[in-house]
């Protein structure tokens, strides 16, 4: 299994390094998971064997680079250099059992004691997420989460706006992807994530679910090129300094979820907007649990890790509350 990075030096620019712990192995000519994934199409060869036969001599000491004292830095562990409008960040929600309920308990004050929604959307995908082989299954919740400018890296923070009302954790697997130039899409693998999203605003009301989501999130700080995605264990922890605020044992991938991947990706990806040539996607997989079902608000500085096992060392980011108040900035007619 070849787990990768992208890393970026103020001198020598960007850089791709293939993981060999304790070191970072750096890569002869592809400066971004992107580039490399496109020369494999195009060349007709596995992505890993491209990776590994570009391997140089020169190694860095991942220690430093992952707790911030090199000159080298880590950047999201997939994006696409130079065109953020080519990146779709999106994802997909009530894949995940403990989802359901904590939308259940978000939202049951409104709907009195019947199932909401989002336990009746869970149970189609129990019912029909796993669809005999050569069919289609039941349709998932879908989300958007912005454009390629929105990923942070490991050690980035992610920021609650000033119009924002909260910030908080969601521990997931993001799937990564690019289309070829052909407009065939092909994964590339997995990277750990942290969807980011806004608890409060959508507890207000559950159309507000949609503007919830526009916020930063951060996937990394490795991907895993290929991997395995039936059954991932981790943890997620929110801590203060040396206080830890909360944390939970998580799981996800297919023997957690009720959709399987398969049938994730042909819902994503039947849209022929989401198949343009030369497209890049992060998609998020769903949360197991998250902080604000146990009612914990994130405070400024708080940090959230992420860590699932196979998948590299953990993504951690600090949470920023903006301190700046909205302003309306009316437009000018052109």
């Amino acid at each position: 299994m070849t787990r990768v990075v992208q890393i970026a030096h103020p001198q020598q620019g960007r850089a791709v390094a293939i993981v060999e712990e304790p070191s970072l192995v750096l890569l002869n000519g592809p400066k971004s998971v992107y580039e490399a994934a496109l020369a494999a199409i195009d060349q007709k060869k596995p992505l890993a064997d491209l990776l590994l036969a570009a391997r140089t001599d020169t190694k860095l000491h991942y220690d430093d680079v992952y707790n911030g004292s090199s000159e080298w830095t880590l950047l999201p562990a997939f994006d696409c250099p130079g065109d953020p409008f080519r990146c779709l960040v999106a994802g997909t929600g009530l894949t995940h059992k403990n989802s359901a309920l904590n939308r259940q308990a978000m939202h049951a004050a409104t709907e009195g004691t019947k199932p909401t929604d989002s336990i009746i959307m869970y149970e189609w995908g129990v019912a029909n997420g796993f669809p005999a082989a050569g069919e289609i299954g039941v349709q998932p919740e879908w989300f958007y989460k912005g454009n390629g400018s929105v990923l942070r890296a490991h050690g980035e923070t992610l920021e609650v706006p000033d119009f924002g009302d909260d910030g908080g954790e969601e521990p997931e697997i993001a799937g990564i992807y690019i289309v070829d130039r052909q407009g065939v899409p092909y994964r590339i693998g997995f990277a750990t994530g942290n969807e980011f999203s806004d608890h409060v605003m959508e507890k207000k009301n559950y159309l507000y679910l949609a503007p919830s989501k526009l916020r930063q999130c951060a996937i990394g700080p490795e991907l895993v090129v290929g991997g395995d995605f039936r059954d991932i264990r981790g943890n997620v922890k929110v801590s203060k300094g040396a206080h830890v605020k909360w944390s939970a044992d998580i799981r996800t991938g297919e023997q957690n979820m009720a959709q399987s991947l398969e049938n994730l990706e042909y819902h994503h990806f039947k849209y022929p907007g989401h198949r343009l040539p030369l497209q890049a996607h992060v998609h998020f997989f769903g949360a197991d649990a998250f902080s604000f079902g146990s009612k914990l608000l994130l405070e400024n500085d708080d940090l959230m890790t992420v860590h699932w096992e196979g998948q590299g060392r953990p993504l951690q980011n600090r949470l920023s509350v903006s301190a700046d108040t909205p302003r309306l900035t009316p437009l000018s007619q052109l």
